[in-house]
């Protein structure tokens, strides 16, 4: 009892080191990283003509909100391809009905997935290919543009940092319960592995970007194969990225504010399923994910396990008392500067900050979460998105 007691309070004292330091990034943070606003001077002239691809399959719910607040761009050289990949809903309807109003609008069909693709990426290969324009813009339907300067915004920063790839991230739009507890949780594991400056470094190889908008010139995607490289990949947008900075072209992320949202999940069961596949996507291999699940296992609940065990024995008087109460402070304390540090990190990304103290729940969907992407890496595991099945090392069905 004696080592265990010296072990806890020792591993929960070095867990509470690690989350006060997470103070000074946040610090760092806010003083010195850049933020993408509708501010931001553009569009360059003349403006490069950009292709701005869709792909959508059953979001009638979405797609007129994401097609509409694009269209309200002041970038006057643009158009907005609509790839319907097999949807069975009103999606190409709504499609047809506004593109009949805006001829920047266009529409294609896909009705049959090659064995070996994802939809998504067979969809914008499709898209894509149909065009000549010199920069590829690729967004999510459920993107919701909230400037008119968003397309201005990107791609005069891209051409301002000589990015062959940028990818602009979105303020998450977050209404339930759950989506506010474990979406900060969830963003924030990808943030430990992804820090912007890294994947801005071309000297690092991290590699990161978000799909809900990616600005790509059109060399360096075919430079790194199109989505045909990517073609068997559900988080294409990672490794596409990760192919562009292993070429030696440049890779840049950059955090945005006011100008575009994206709500993600809306359940729960949504939320452990849709991050269960963007963990397995990302990572990939047993071992990340083994880390990333040890690291919030340590990060997130010890300090409170150490707490509540250490206050518990100390006060029952079991040996040695002095030990466990160490357990005891060093968890509580740990506990406190953990919830002042999410508290920050909530409010640094328009999360709310009230619900700071509900991390220890974020932490534990979190972790079932990654729990459930081990068993999506076994050949023959399947994964399911958007009705298809796809089966590991066989394609989709």
């Amino acid at each position: 009892m004696h080592i265990l007691a010296v072990v806890i309070a020792i591993l929960t004292g070095c867990v509470g080191l690690i989350w006060a330091s997470r103070h000074i990034m946040l610090w760092r943070e806010r003083r010195r990283a850049f933020v993408l606003t509708e501010q931001y001077p553009g569009p360059p002239a003349p403006a490069p003509r950009i292709s701005v691809f869709v792909a959508a399959k059953d979001e009638a719910d979405n797609i007129e909100t994401c097609l509409r607040t694009m269209l309200n761009q002041d970038y006057s050289n643009f158009e907005l391809i609509v790839c319907n990949d097999r949807s069975s809903d009103q999606t190409p309807q709504i499609v047809e009905r506004i593109a009949r109003e805006d001829a920047r609008v266009r529409l294609v069909n896909i009705e049959h997935l090659p064995d070996g693709w994802c939809g998504k990426n067979n969809a914008m290969q499709t898209g894509i290919a149909s065009t000549d324009s010199e920069w590829i813009c690729m967004i999510d339907a459920d993107c919701r543009q909230t400037s008119t300067r968003t397309l201005s915004a990107a791609m005069q920063y891209a051409l301002d940092n000589g990015a062959d790839m940028l990818s602009v991230l979105p303020v998450l739009e977050m209404r339930g319960f759950w989506e506010n507890v474990v979406q900060p949780v969830c963003g924030g594991v990808m943030m430990i592995w992804f820090l912007p400056d890294r994947v801005n470094d071309p000297r690092k190889r991290t590699a990161y970007a978000n799909g809900a908008f990616i600005l790509i010139k059109r060399s360096a995607y075919e430079a790194v194969g199109t989505h045909q490289a990517v073609r068997d990949q559900v988080n294409e947008d990672m490794h596409m990225a990760a192919l562009l900075k292993r070429a030696g072209l440049s890779l840049r992320v950059v955090r945005s504010s006011g100008l575009y949202l994206v709500r993600m999940y809306t359940s729960l069961r949504e939320i452990v399923r849709g991050w269960s596949r963007i963990f397995y996507g990302t990572f990939g291999t047993a071992g990340r994910l083994a880390a990333s699940f040890a690291l919030m296992l340590v990060m997130g609940p010890l300090p409170y396990l150490g707490a509540a065990a250490g206050l518990a024995l100390a006060g029952a008087a079991v040996q040695p008392t002095g030990w466990w109460w160490a357990c005891g402070v060093a968890g509580a304390v740990t506990v406190a500067v953990q919830v002042s540090v999410v508290w920050r990190f909530r409010r640094l990304i328009g999360a709310r900050a009230d619900l700071a103290w509900t991390y220890l729940l974020g932490c534990i969907v979190t972790l079932i979460a990654l729990a459930g992407s081990f068993g999506k890496l076994g050949r023959g595991a399947k994964v399911v998105w958007r009705d298809t099945t796809y089966t590991r090392g066989a394609g989709s069905s």
